[in-house]
Order: C-alpha cells, then structure tokens, then sequence
C-alpha cells in the first residue's frame, strides 16, 4: 500500500511541477525541442533567423528583396535573378531542414523510450550540430551572394 501511495504523491507533485515550468505544454510537441512554427520552417525552407548577422548588418535575404522589389524598383530581370537564388537556396536548405528535423526527432525518441546513452548523446548532438551549421551556412551565403543594402540599387545578384 505504502509503494502505491508513494507513487500517486510523486506522480501528483511531479504534474503540479510540471504545470508550473516554463516547459508546460512542450511535452505534447511532436519533437519535444522544436515548435509547430520551427518545424513548418524548416520543412519550408524558411531562415528562422539563422542569416540575421547578414539581415541586421545592410545583407538583405532573397525572400526580403522579392517582398520589396517594387518599393526597390526591380526590373523584371532582377527579380528573375533573385527569384533563381531564392529557389536555389529553398533547394539546398529544404533537404537540410527535413534532416534536421529527423535527427531531433531520433534524439527526442532516444530519451522518450529511455534508451539514451552518453555516447549516442554525443553522436546526436554532434550530428544536429554539424546540420545546424550547415543550415545557417546556407542561408548566409545568400544573404552574401545579394548586394549590400546601400548598393541594391545595382541588385545584381554575386557569386
């Protein structure tokens, strides 16, 4: 009786805690790190602020000249360049976004099934890690390849 009373006390103090955390309402994520929003903008393609050193520092995204290009009086050539780098990009961060997305959803099931250990914690993290970095290099290099801010009157497109 006393192991059954202990085990309701705990399971009761253990949900009122929970309730309580900051983390409340993640546990019914389908990959417990990452939000719905996350997880719709890497299937996407969608920068999540990864290029916002480029962003914030006069490198503007394809997507954000695109949005802009009338107020930037784009010829319809340019917004056919920077429309193939968008797509370009879109192509190589998609595929990089769904491998992200598997790799935390294998480390999400690890620890939900209780079979983590400390060496494939580390092969994980190491893993999401290098994709991570691969992602953001991704989408840097396209806020590079477009023309600073105070020169997008020229907006042709670099190597």
């Amino acid at each position: 009786m006393k192991p059954l009373v202990a085990a309701i006390c705990f399971s009761f103090f253990a949900q009122v805690a929970f309730a309580q955390s900051p983390y409340a309402g993640m546990q019914t994520r389908s990959i417990k790190a990452l939000s719905e929003q996350q997880i719709s903008d890497l299937k996407g393609g969608r920068g999540m602020g990864l290029a916002l050193p480029g962003e914030l520092n006069g490198y503007p995204g394809p997507i954000h000249v695109l949005e802009l290009s009338d107020k930037l009086g784009l010829s319809s050539e340019q917004k056919s360049r920077i429309d193939d780098l968008f797509q370009s990009m879109r192509t190589e961060a998609v595929p990089l976004g769904e491998n992200l997305l598997a790799q935390e959803a294998a480390l999400d099931q690890q620890f939900a099934s209780h079979s983590i250990t400390a060496e494939s914690l580390k092969v994980a993290t190491a893993q999401i890690g290098a994709t991570e970095a691969e992602l953001r290099d991704t989408h840097l290099k396209y806020h590079r390849r477009l023309p600073k801010s105070s020169q997008r009157s020229r907006c042709n497109a670099t190597p």
